[in-house]
């Protein structure tokens, strides 16, 4: 049986080449992605690990370490003990170093890739050759006193800085001009992969990051023959007790390769999406492609059961073919991979995130799991055809070459899919009125919708039957290629619908995202319209705890600027769940906010009184004049603060709102506004009000300013992603849509060989051949993309009304535009399918045709 399985494979090697292809496509992915993620990890351990190559022990300081506000700097780590350590036995040399975080802009002076922990600054503390080794000067000389500055060449590069330019930075205060003295090459993989470094002078980098003749950490190096670990032990016995720690070099490299991995680990995520989207699409393919090649070999397997084969042996024989489909689909699809994961860091890569370059890190797993992924989906996909050859009847099979489906079959397929489908409608249905996006409820929703497509795939042969009739009727226009196009889709509702499962699946898909991106992004566009009466949001960066309140003053005071309120935030505690507050001033918080009290007022906040949201007061139980324990900020009590009013949710106003002195006394940083919303005179917005207002915030690059149509673009942010996932699952459909049909439609043209001589005997010319191929295509297609839409529209709607309960501006809105782009888009995919099929049926000679058995 085994070289039966091989004799038909070869035997039928072009019909499964588009198997392979669908295969092949899913694998690539999936090896592509493994590799690519343990390549990048190699990249940045050995990034790191350059980066501490010449450091085997670290001192830092426990309580106070690098980062912390130059006040609050500890005294241990100074002069006194970088000469202690030097009388340690084993250290070679000791380099205090001196760390921090500052943010540059660029020469146009707009804000230079501000990003959470990436934006790093450090002094030049040069060794007795009067070179700091850490930092390889390229251009120019080291910062000497407070007013010079070096950057790396990736952030002069970004900045378009040059030797001599005078650069704007701020750390966690006012905005500093300094002029640029010297471009260095940078190790670290913070800076490498998107972030930026400032280089000063010691005694510079100390007044701002510790404190004059203190350091954030010290650096030793090791004598031949001492290991860094003993080295640490030695350094840890003289260190001052619970004060300060020693940490290996190699432990650092690694501590840092992995937060830079965790900044780049969710590219690993997409590809990952695409490949399971394109293996459970492959499926239907492939499970179409054996069930098709089984109902050719009916005879042969039937002889094979007359003489002697079990029925085991042929279910194993058509398992060993699609075995050996997996196989060679696995090994073509791993090696496309490696091509995928060399340029996936250079696809991945953003000005602001570039992913290290190294070699490719081919591990057992990712062999393992490739073979595995594809030769399983392969096999598993092939079982139920295997199931249908292995109850082929010999005095059957040999009367007849193909067999309709049972009366019993359908039945059961149709109590089957019913069931399926009531049981997601119904979990779906049981939704619409939860109105509360929990994870639970959004798994839930997952689940009904997964639920109502499959039901949608087993139904669809009973289903292609009166829906084809239908759309039939556009086709019918066409004269009697367009009817015969209609009858030869529903000869076999089956195979019809099998083909049609793919378009199903990826239009679903594709119309789902798509309906809940617009429809999210309209909301998101109406929330800050009926939230936010400003015209401009200036508001800090996650690199700097507040805005200088002054700079209030300032904005105030500006051309063209009618009003200015101030904003702090911070978080309470409410009923045991952590929410956030804003702290405003009562008196100008209607010119900014849009406020719709239920009852109360904001007028009346002050000390001890505060205004919730309806979310807020629903869930506690709470109106207008009762009474809450809140812990408000880093106050460690809890205190009874007065409700005095009720306000429909409102994200700009976040959970509750309470007057400004009182917040900013309570907050993490006492005095502290996190942002000022402005209004402008007339509403105008414009490039001149924007820099006017940068240069009243003194132009750091801490802080953004934002006109509304900019931050509701940021608060969109995440539609991007989706759209990056709906126009990869489209192109993922188009693919294998396009294989499914082009391998569905041969197949067909072989069995119709002598139905084609027929029809070119009575005078049916090629071109009328072409085109009612042609239209069988579109129809099958159209029958596909029906289906699909319904499935998504449906889902779409379910899941949408559990966004209504995390932004109540949220409703459906269908975007015509996109949904009838995807509907022409696979019409079109259909026809183009059928291109070679139907070249060759038109080529068929009527003479050869009529005379084949």
């Amino acid at each position: 049986m085994l070289k039966t399985a091989l004799r038909n494979l070869l035997a039928h090697k072009a019909r499964q080449i588009v198997t392979v292809l669908a295969v092949c496509l899913g694998v690539a992915f999936v090896s592509g992605t493994l590799v690519f993620a343990d390549s990048t990890a190699a990249a940045h351990r050995a990034a790191a690990s350059k980066n501490f190559a010449d450091i085997a022990v670290t001192v830092t300081d426990k309580e106070f370490p690098s980062g912390a506000p130059a006040d609050q700097q500890s005294s241990v780590l100074d002069d006194a003990l970088a000469r202690k350590l030097a009388d340690v036995p084993g250290v070679a040399t000791v380099r205090p170093s001196v760390d921090g975080s500052s943010a540059l802009n660029a020469a146009d002076g707009t804000p230079l890739r501000v990003k959470p922990g990436a934006n790093l600054a450090a002094a030049y503390v040069p060794g007795t050759d009067g070179k700091d080794s850490r930092y390889p000067l390229l251009e120019g000389r080291a910062p000497r006193n407070s007013d010079e500055l070096a950057v790396d060449s990736g952030t002069a590069a970004a900045g378009h800085l040059h030797i001599g330019d005078t650069v704007t930075l701020a750390t966690d205060g006012p905005v500093m001009a300094k002029r640029l003295v010297g471009i260095v090459t940078a190790k670290d993989t913070r800076v490498t992969a998107g972030g930026t470094l400032a280089l000063f002078d010691k005694a510079t980098a100390q007044k701002m990051f510790a404190s004059p003749g203190h350091y954030t950490g010290i650096d030793l190096s090791a004598k031949p023959g001492t290991s860094p670990s003993e080295l640490a032990d030695r350094v840890t016995d003289m260190l001052p007790a619970d004060r300060a720690e020693a940490t290996t070099g190699a432990a650092q490299a690694a501590q840092q390769a992995g937060y830079v991995d965790t900044l780049t680990r969710g590219y690993e995520k997409l590809p990952l999406v695409f490949a399971g989207i394109s293996l459970f699409i492959g499926s239907f393919l492939i499970i179409n492609t054996f069930t098709m090649l089984v109902s050719r070999r009916t005879r042969e397997i039937a002889l094979l059961r007359a003489i002697g084969a079990s029925r085991r042996q042929v279910s194993r024989s058509v398992l060993a073919e699609a075995l050996l489909v997996g196989l060679v689909a696995s090994a073509a699809g791993f090696l496309l991979g490696l091509g995928l994961a060399a340029v996936l860091p250079d696809i991945l890569s953003t000005e602001g995130n570039t992913l290290p370059q190294g070699p490719l890190v081919i591990r057992p797993r990712s062999v393992v799991a490739t073979l595995g992924v594809g030769v399983g989906v392969t096999v598993l996909a092939a079982w139920l055809p295997s199931r249908r050859a292995a109850k082929v009847a010999p005095v059957e099979a040999m009367r007849t070459a193909g067999q309709p489906s049972s009366a019993t079959r359908s039945r059961l397929r149709g109590v089957a899919g019913l069931a399926l489908l009531v049981l997601g409608t119904g979990l779906l249905i049981s939704l619409t009125g939860a109105k509360d996006a929990s994870e639970k409820n959004l798994q839930t929703a997952m689940f009904g919708c997964a639920l109502v497509v499959v039901a949608l795939i087993v139904l669809a042969p009973l289903l292609a039957t009166p829906v084809i009739r239908l759309t039939g009727r556009l086709t019918g226009r066409f004269g009697i290629t367009g009817r015969l196009a209609r009858e030869n889709a529903l000869r076999d509702p089956r195979r019809t619908a099998a083909t049609a499962a793919t378009l199903l699946i990826s239009t679903a898909l594709v119309a789902g995202l798509a309906v809940i991106g617009n429809s999210t992004a309209q909301a998101l566009d109406r929330q800050a319209a009926t939230g936010l009466a400003a015209d401009y949001v200036i508001g800090t960066r996650s690199t700097m705890t507040g805005i200088d309140p002054a700079a209030v003053r300032r904005v105030a005071d500006t051309s063209g600027v009618r009003g200015a309120s101030a904003v702090t935030d911070s978080t309470v505690v409410i009923g045991g769940r952590v929410q956030n507050i804003s702290g405003v001033d009562p008196h100008t918080v209607n010119d900014v906010m849009k406020l719709d009290f239920v009852s109360g007022s904001v007028k009346d906040l002050g000390p001890g009184r505060i205004a919730v949201s309806s979310t807020i007061a629903r869930d506690n139980g709470v109106t207008a004049g009762d009474e809450l324990d809140i812990q408000m900020g880093q106050s460690r009590q809890f205190k009874k603060y007065t409700v005095m009013g009720v306000y429909e949710d409102n994200p700009i106003a976040q959970d509750a709102l309470g007057a400004r002195t009182e917040v900013a006394r309570n907050s993490y940083t006492p005095g502290s506004v996190q942002r000022i919303l402005v209004r402008t005179d007339r509403g105008a917005v414009s490039k001149t009000t924007e820099d006017r207002l940068r240069t009243a915030v003194g132009n750091s690059p801490l802080l953004k300013v934002q006109d509304r149509e900019q931050f509701v673009h940021e608060a969109a942010g995440t539609m991007g992603g989706l759209l990056t996932l709906m126009y990869g699952m489209l192109a993922i459909g188009i693919v294998i849509a396009a294989l499914g049909i082009m391998n569905t439609l041969a197949i067909s043209v072989a069995e119709r060989t002598r139905e084609i001589g027929a029809l070119r005997a009575i005078g049916m010319d090629r071109s009328g051949i072409r085109r009612m191929i042609r239209l069988e295509a579109v129809t099958v297609a159209a029958f596909g993309t029906l289906l699909g839409l319904a499935g998504g529209l449906f889902g779409a709607w379910a899941v949408g009304s559990l966004a209504n309960g995390a932004m109540a501006q949220y409703s459906l809105a269908l975007p015509w535009g996109t949904l009838l782009l995807v509907c022409l888009l696979f019409l079109a995919i259909g026809a183009l399918a059928a291109a070679v099929p139907a070249r060759r049926a038109a080529a068929l000679s009527p003479l050869e045709a009529v005379a084949e058995a």
